[in-house]
Formats: C-alpha cells, sequence, structure tokens
C-alpha cells in the first residue's frame, strides 16, 4: 500500500481511504455484513485512513465501524469524524452546529460509540454560518490539547474560511468533493490548501457512481437514495453525463481497465497531497477501487482523460439548489 500525509502536520494515511458513509445511510439498504467484511478487506490491503461521521445514521455508522475494528490494532489505523449536522427522527436534517459546547458534546458521543480515546481527525461536516470558524476550530484545539483528538480538519470550506482557520491550528486536511466530474476546487481551494499545507481527502471520486461505469439510464435510485434527487441524475442530464462516461469508457478500454479505475487514478494523479476516498460497500467494489493504485497514467493518458472528460463538462451541479447554499465552499 502506498501512503500519504496529510498536510505538512496530519499522520501518514494509506493512498486511498475507505469511506463508510454508504454502508448507513444515503444509498438505500446496505449489508451490514457485507460492510463489515468489507471493512476487514480494506484492512487487509493496507488501508489505514477510515472516514465516517457522527450524523451518518445517526451513530449508526460509528457503532458499525466499532464493530468492525473489534481485535484490530487501534493504533494501525486512522479514524476521521465529521460531526455538526442535526437530524430528526425522521432522518431530515435541521442544520448545523458548530458552537464550542456542541463540538466537546459530539466528541463524547463520538468517543463511547467508536469505544475508543481519540479521534485521529476531527473535522465539522459543514461551516455553522452562525458561529465564527475560529470558535470552532479553537474548540477541536482544545481537545486536540486534552488529548482526545490528534488532528483537526475541516469539509467543504473554501479558501478564506480555511485560511482563518489556519490561524488558530494547523489544519491537516480539507474533506471535499473532487472528481473529474467536480473540479471546483481547482481554482482558489486546492492552491490555497498547498498554500497552508493542508492536504485534500477527495470525496465522491466516482460522482455518486456515474463514474462507477456501472450506472445506467434505466436504472433507478430509491426514494432515500441521494441519487433521488441529485440534479446530475436528473432526467434533463443524465444523458449528457452518461455519455461523458462513455467517453472515458474508451480511454479505459484502451489501458485494460475499468472506468472506475481510471477516474479513481485520475485524482491520484493531482498530488501526493490528495488522497481519494472510495465509498465501497461490498468487497467486489473494494478490490476494483484498489485497482487503482497500480495503474500508473501517462502523458498521454491524461490527455486522452481531459478531452473525454474536460473541466466544467458536467450537466447539472454536485447538489440541489438549498444543500449547495450550505456549502462554503460554493460561496462566490
Amino acid at each position: 500500500m502506498f501512503t500519504r500525509t496529510l498536510g505538512t502536520t496530519g499522520p501518514q494515511v494509506s493512498a486511498l481511504g475507505l469511506g463508510l458513509m454508504g454502508m448507513s445511510d444515503f444509498y438505500g439498504p446496505a449489508d451490514e455484513a457485507e460492510s463489515i467484511a468489507t471493512v476487514h478487506a480494506a484492512l487487509d490491503a493496507g488501508v489505514t485512513l477510515l472516514d465516517t461521521g457522527d450524523f451518518y445514521g445517526s451513530g449508526h455508522n460509528e457503532l458499525l465501524l466499532r464493530r468492525a475494528l473489534e481485535g484490530r490494532d487501534r493504533d494501525q489505523v486512522r479514524i476521521s469524524v465529521k460531526f455538526g449536522a442535526l437530524r430528526d427522527p425522521d432522518g431530515g436534517f435541521l442544520g448545523f452546529d458548530g458552537r464550542p459546547a456542541a463540538v466537546k458534546n459530539s466528541l463524547a458521543q463520538t468517543l463511547r460509540r467508536l469505544g475508543t480515546d481519540h479521534v485521529d481527525v476531527y473535522r465539522p461536516a459543514r461551516l455553522d454560518p452562525a458561529v465564527p470558524i475560529e470558535d470552532t476550530v479553537g474548540a477541536i484545539a482544545e481537545m486536540v490539547d486534552a488529548g482526545y483528538v490528534r488532528h483537526i480538519g475541516l469539509s467543504e470550506v473554501g479558501a478564506e474560511t480555511l485560511r482563518r482557520a489556519a490561524a488558530v491550528h494547523p489544519i491537516a486536511d480539507l474533506q471535499i468533493e473532487y472528481s473529474l466530474l467536480s473540479r471546483g476546487i481547482e481554482s482558489e481551494i486546492l492552491p490555497a490548501a498547498r498554500e497552508l499545507g493542508t492536504a485534500v481527502t477527495a470525496y465522491g471520486v466516482l460522482s455518486r457512481g456515474l463514474l462507477s461505469g456501472n450506472w445506467s439510464r434505466e436504472r433507478t435510485a430509491a426514494a432515500r437514495d441521494f441519487r433521488a434527487h441529485s440534479p446530475r441524475f436528473a432526467e434533463e442530464n443524465i444523458d449528457h453525463n452518461l455519455a461523458l462516461v462513455e467517453a472515458l469508457r474508451e480511454v479505459a478500454a484502451a489501458r485494460g481497465v475499468a472506468v472506475a479505475q481510471v477516474a479513481i487514478g485520475w485524482v491520484l494523479s493531482r498530488g501526493t497531497d490528495i488522497v481519494p476516498l472510495v465509498g465501497a460497500r461490498r468487497r467486489d467494489r473494494l478490490a476494483e477501487a484498489l485497482g487503482s493504485l497500480d495503474l500508473h497514467l501517462s502523458d498521454a493518458d491524461l490527455a486522452a482523460i481531459e478531452q473525454a472528460v474536460p473541466a466544467g463538462a458536467a450537466a447539472g451541479e454536485r447538489y440541489d439548489r438549498d444543500q449547495m447554499a450550505m456549502l462554503d465552499s460554493e460561496r462566490p
């Protein structure tokens, strides 16, 4: 397993991380036994970065991870946790809470659910517009000093917010969507992160399955599946986006690899300070994703990929209008 470092102050982690969200929420039912087996397969393959959130399944995901890590050496994994999203009993979202008291309260519950004495990277899931980022990061920094958190991360914030946060405490990594279909970070956010010595942990590298090579126009998403409400899967956009995938499939076929492997390999190629998170819920999907580590893209390959899926080519935003409005990373 290749390794990369989360920024200038963060831990060394596997070059690919495993995102656990889909094992509990947002993509329809998941098989718990297969989910745990997938975590085990990832650990056995050398994956050390495991990403979760306290609001994934309203605590279910952290409890699932605890079961998956039973009998394993805790010091061999790096657990990244997002917090702050508020949910109701029906699973709806009520907003975000980044107040210092909420930081400490959320962390206390996370530590209990995970059955651990520390979190390796702790980050607010979104910017709370009612709370200065300095206050939120300052509260996490107190938890670093107390030994409950090792490193501080952020998620979906813009360059200005990232700089303000870094002035309070070093930020190990910024978790943000980055893929062939979502390249908005390249203009301002990624340069700012590099200026500050902050790594990027990239989620959505397969664009919610669009770039997996397995989605078709005939496939439908369940009502509680994120893709049922995603603009890029909407009737008016899906044909255009699948055409991009087919163009990418030609590049993959020329290399004798899967479309997903090219998509992940492209993100890996963008810099050693970028760690893709793959959201595999099954062992076969994980094995396919891990195969991207053996794919070395030449300059000719990268040019062909760029021609197949140019920057800005996707039809539709990456979230619906309400969720886009919550993203500090998308503000002008």
